[in-house]
């Protein structure tokens, strides 16, 4: 919870706001949208399997409310939903770091497993089925 709170303080981290369902439905439009043009497997493919997962992952919270701008951040609240388990955590946070080294220091870094990346979208799609909005914002206040 230490990193929460210090994402608490952050300009543009993590945020309460009113829960929204139409926010929620467009992230996820977003992230099948970005994984259906994932074809090969060069850095750009890398780093739009990365950006269909955050987004699936933002739907979430959106549909709770929870903004957040800082994506460390907002990985880090995967922890806070029940549903995701350390597994989740790692192969999204991965995803991240190799997004950033492909994107950011050029490195030669290929997109692993598009099944991995399939298989999150669509956990979170079931998650967002049966979130418990008012557990997941109660932890974000203490």
């Amino acid at each position: 919870m230490n990193k929460i709170n210090w994402c608490l303080e952050q300009k543009k981290g993590i945020e309460l706001v009113e829960p929204n369902d139409n926010l929620c439905k467009k992230y996820f439009d977003e992230a099948e949208q970005t994984l259906q043009l994932i074809e090969n497997d060069d850095k750009w493919e890398l780093i739009k399997a990365y950006y269909a997962s955050y987004h699936a992952l933002y739907a979430l919270l959106m549909k709770a409310g929870v903004k957040c701008e800082i994506h460390d951040c907002t990985i880090e609240l995967m922890k806070s939903i029940e549903a995701f388990d350390n597994e989740d955590y790692i192969f999204l946070s991965k995803l991240k770091d190799k997004r950033i080294q492909a994107q950011y220091y050029l490195k030669q870094v290929v997109l692993d497993n598009l099944l991995e990346v399939k298989k999150f979208i669509f956990k979170c799609q079931e998650i967002s089925e049966e979130l418990n909005i008012e557990e997941l914002r109660g932890k974000i206040e203490k």
